[in-house]
């Protein structure tokens, strides 16, 4: 026969509390949650924190120089060992990460979401003290340096500062009179990848800057911009003597040789000199006899 199980009678106040309980609608939980004190991590050296031990790990590297991660192909080092995955689609050409708008491609994630701006407009980073916003961050801080005139970046030849690095790399290649950028076609040399992009166009004939308003094209950006003035009527180029403006700087600078004398353009068969080089191109065939222009 199955023995029964006698219950333990409840306790009189124990009673009392689950009666009220009932009637109120109140369930008490059975087990109550340990809450655990959060840890953080500091910096010895900054005193930053960090939540986990792994991320103020990583922090350390800022102060020690520590580069763990190197390439096995090309021997450069990194702090962090996305960066070195990311350097590796250089030497494999690698490009996982494509822009579901225009299709082109990039080696990191960063640079997909970086270039989305250009079909969303999103300009993240404002100044606050102009208002003008910018696509990337980097850009932004150059930008904030113009309003707190920081030129961080200092020429060890002459002391010149600058307010970017790649700008200070440019200005060095005056003192070491590097040229590292090299015509395939002609041979010429440049300091400037940018000089050589727009000495090509002399041997392709390219012409990328058209005008929308008259059609003419141009290969240096800058020509076609003082071109567009002649449309608009700008004249941003004021003398402050006599209050003339114009539509081109080079057009200032000729111009204010009116007020100073300056005759940089001299002869040296004769010894006279000019203002406008074009002067002085008329005045050099007087000597060489030369008649470039033709009765047809």
């Amino acid at each position: 026969m199955k023995k029964r199980r006698c219950l333990k009678p409840l306790n009189p106040v124990m009673l009392q509390m689950s009666s009220s309980s009932v009637q109120n609608n109140i369930i008490f939980p059975k087990n109550k949650k340990r809450t655990v004190a959060s840890k953080s991590f500091t910096c010895p050296h900054c005193g930053k924190t960090f939540k986990r031990k792994s991320f103020v790990e990583e922090h350390m590297r800022i102060h020690t120089g520590e580069r763990p991660y190197t390439c096995a192909q090309c021997g450069k080092s990194f702090k962090h060992k996305s960066n070195l995955v990311d350097h590796k689609r250089i030497h494999t050409g690698e490009r996982p990460y494509v822009c579901p708008q225009c299709g082109k491609s990039f080696k990191c994630k960063s640079h997909v979401a970086v270039h989305m701006r250009i079909h969303t407009g999103e300009r993240p980073y404002p100044c606050p003290q102009c208002g003008k916003s910018f696509k990337h961050k980097s850009h932004f801080v150059y930008h904030t340096r113009i309003h707190t005139g920081e030129r961080p970046y200092t020429c060890s030849h002459c002391g010149n500062s600058f307010n970017r690095k790649s700008t200070l790399e440019e200005h060095m290649k005056i003192h070491t009179g590097e040229l590292p950028f090299t015509c395939p076609q002609c041979g010429k040399s440049f300091k400037h990848k940018t000089t050589l992009e727009k000495h090509m166009r002399i041997h392709t004939g390219e012409r990328p800057y058209t005008c929308a308003q008259c059609g003419k094209s141009f290969k240096n950006k800058s020509h076609f911009v003082d071109h567009m003035r002649i449309h608009t009527g700008e004249r941003p180029y004021v003398c402050f003597q006599c209050g003339k403006s114009f539509g081109r700087k080079s057009a200032l600078e000729v111009h204010m040789r009116i007020h100073t004398g300056d005759r940089p353009y001299k002869c040296p068969q004769c010894g006279k000199s000019f203002k406008n080089k074009s002067n002085f191109v008329e005045h050099m065939r007087i000597h060489s006899e030369e008649r470039p222009y033709v009765c047809t």
